[in-house]
């Protein structure tokens, strides 16, 4: 029961936490001029992902490299199969997939060098200054293209800065979100990990297993909020850019600053299962952008009952 509760607290303060300190971010970015393209290419999408950050970081650091992979490969599923199910299922989304398809195509390659850069069964710092120097390259490419024309994938990006609301209107209270929310997601993670890893062993569960799933799914809570808001207000393309740029950012950003801090040995169900469902889950993504504009109800829901047979298999066979 401690550790139960020690997990739930964890998520909270991850959530809220992420929520305070995007907020701060965006009023911050704001206030200093910062354009409402950058806010949401860079700002909205590093703060959506500040809880794998820490998590990660912090499991990186306390070898716990499970938990820090799995983290990140486990939110790359959930994002698509969970998020983007729910979303569908709550609204139908049309988009135009002229503003997605950079940033789907991207998330492909990142799954595939992924797979590449762990095919030795661990990640060292060499691939973590690749994956660094991807996101590097991705954000000068996405700025760069989009600051120089009016194209729908720049005002997509423009619009994610734009759905966060009540933000803090002076400068000491900026101060006051950034601090609160950093202080939260530090809390947050060292609550998250330590019942994470409590539940694992009571229950003789793998660390890789709960870093796959129920930390992956906790860290994701702020890409849910964002999205579900977005495609309830019929902003379908915000809701799944936000998807796409939060797994752009777990892979090549998180993943390449924890492997740089801790060289990070990947389990082996990791490489026979879910770094497959991963790269399955983009490819369904950027199938349904290339070939359609919308994703039913019915589509939404297919895309959760397969992250429902992914958590099934996870515990069981897997």
């Amino acid at each position: 029961m401690l550790y139960g509760l020690s997990l739930l607290a964890g998520i909270a303060l991850l959530t809220l936490g992420g929520e305070s300190l995007i907020r701060g971010a965006v009023a911050g970015a704001r206030r200093v001029g910062v354009s409402p393209l950058l806010t949401g290419l860079v700002v909205v999408g590093f703060g959506t992902s500040a809880p794998e950050l820490v998590v990660s970081i912090d499991a990186a650091i306390n070898q716990q490299p499970d938990i820090a992979v799995g983290n990140i490969v486990g939110s790359n599923i959930g994002n698509i199969l969970l998020i983007l199910g729910l979303c569908a299922v709550i609204c139908p989304m049309v988009v135009q997939p002229s503003a997605l398809r950079r940033d789907g195509l991207v998330v492909v390659l990142a799954s595939l060098l992924f797979i590449g850069l762990s095919f030795g069964g661990a990640l060292g710092r060499i691939d973590a200054a690749i994956f660094i120097a991807g996101l590097v390259g991705y954000l000068v490419w996405a700025y760069l293209s989009e600051s120089r024309q009016h194209i729908p994938a720049a005002e997509m990006h423009a619009s994610e800065a734009e759905e966060m609301t009540k933000l803090p209107t002076t400068g000491w209270m900026i101060v006051v979100a950034l601090v609160i929310g950093l202080g939260m997601l530090i809390g947050g993670s060292q609550l998250l990990l330590y019942g994470a890893i409590g539940l694992a062993q009571a229950m003789g569960i793998s660390e890789a297993v709960i870093g796959l799933t129920i930390v992956a799914v906790g860290t994701s809570l702020p890409e849910m909020a964002v999205s579900v808001v977005a495609a309830l207000r019929r902003h379908a393309d915000v809701a799944i850019g936000n998807i796409l740029g939060s797994n752009i950012f777990n892979l090549l950003g998180i993943l390449g600053i924890s492997a740089f801090l801790q060289p990070l040995p990947l389990a082996p169900r990791v490489a026979l299962f879910d770094q497959w469902v991963m790269l399955g889950a983009a490819g369904i993504l950027v199938l349904f952008l290339y070939t359609g504009m919308r994703l039913s109800r019915w589509e939404g829901a297919a895309l959760l009952a397969g992250y429902a047979a992914y958590i099934a298999l996870s515990f069981t066979i897997f």
